[in-house]
Formats: structure tokens, sequence, C-alpha cells
């Protein structure tokens, strides 16, 4: 795996995450050697729906894109729906594209980027459930454990994480890419 020394990546989630979407790719990057940092709308934790509990870093609200390398966002369908309802959450994760960076999304992870508006014309897969939703918004669907397109990756559920894993870190690695865009 490439090395993410002085790289910083936020995760940003709530209540109801996938445990394993979280804890997975928080290993790989931080053993690949960046600082990963929890944001969320919740104020002291957060807890999977299989009962992980993590201390939230920063609140989103307050959380600045511009002091992080990349955006990890795990899937669970009640962390996906709250997400997505949370404005701040919403102008975090597009900020993301805007600025060209890496994101990395798993599993129902993505109906927050259909809400930011970032999926139109990309080629993103996900859990199979939201198909239609991501086609609506514009995006490309298709069923493959991991799809990288300029430096969006993105995975379909917990099987695919050592794929979406070793993606995330190499495009992590790889920095900013000029077709990434909101």
């Amino acid at each position: 795996m490439a090395e993410l020394d002085g790289k910083k990546v936020a995760f940003l989630l709530t209540d109801g995450f996938e445990d394993s979407e979280l804890t997975s790719p928080w290993g790989a990057v931080t053993d690949a050697g960046a600082q990963a940092q929890l944001v969320s709308p919740a104020e002291v934790k957060v807890t999977g729906k299989n009962g992980h509990e993590q201390r939230v870093d920063l609140a989103v609200g307050s959380a600045d894109p511009d002091a992080f390398d990349a955006l990890v966002l795990p899937g669970g369908v009640v962390n996906a729906d709250n997400l997505r309802m949370d404005e701040d959450s919403v102008a975090f994760a597009k900020a993301f594209f805007q600025a060209h960076k890496p994101v990395s999304v798993i599993c129902h992870g993505a109906w927050i980027l259909i809400e930011a508006d970032v999926v139109r014309d990309r080629k993103i897969t996900s859990y199979p459930s939201l198909r239609t939703d991501l086609r609506n918004a514009g995006a490309t669907w298709v069923d493959e454990e991991v799809v990288v397109d300029d430096g969006f990756v993105s995975s379909r559920t917990p099987d695919d994480l050592p794929a979406f894993n070793a993606k995330t870190v190499e495009e992590i690695a790889e920095g900013a890419h000029a077709g990434q865009h909101a």
C-alpha cells in the first residue's frame, strides 16, 4: 500500500453507520500513515448499527474541509439517511469535490452525494437499492466491487472492503485529481 504520511482524512458519519465500513477503512488509512478524524453532526460519540462506538473529533458545522486531504463516507441506512438531511454535512462533502480531493464512499453512503449534486456524469457503484436514485441524479451506476473515477472511489457492501480500502489508500496517496468535480 502507498504511504500516507502527513495526510489527514475526514470520516463523515453519524449514528447508525455500518460498523465495518468505518473501522476497516479507518485502519487502512491509519496503517498507511494518515491521521484520521471523525467528523459528525453528533456531539460526543457515534454508535454503529452493530454497537461500535467512537468519539467524535470535530462537529461538522465547525469542521474546515480545507484542513483535510480526503473524505471517507461509510454507509449504513440510518447514518446515510440522516447525513443527507443535514445541511452542514452535505456542504462539507460537496467541498471535497469542489477542491478536487479524493472521496471514498461505500454502500448507502452515496445518498449524501446525491443531495450534494456531485454524482452527475460520474461512474459509481453502491448498495444495489441506490441504483435508481443514482441514475436519476445523473450518475452511471455499475455493479462492481470497486469503481474509481478520477479520485472518486465507490464500493457496494462490506464484502468489498479489501478492494475499497486498497483503492482509497491509493487515491489519497495520489492527491488532488483534476477530474474530481462538483
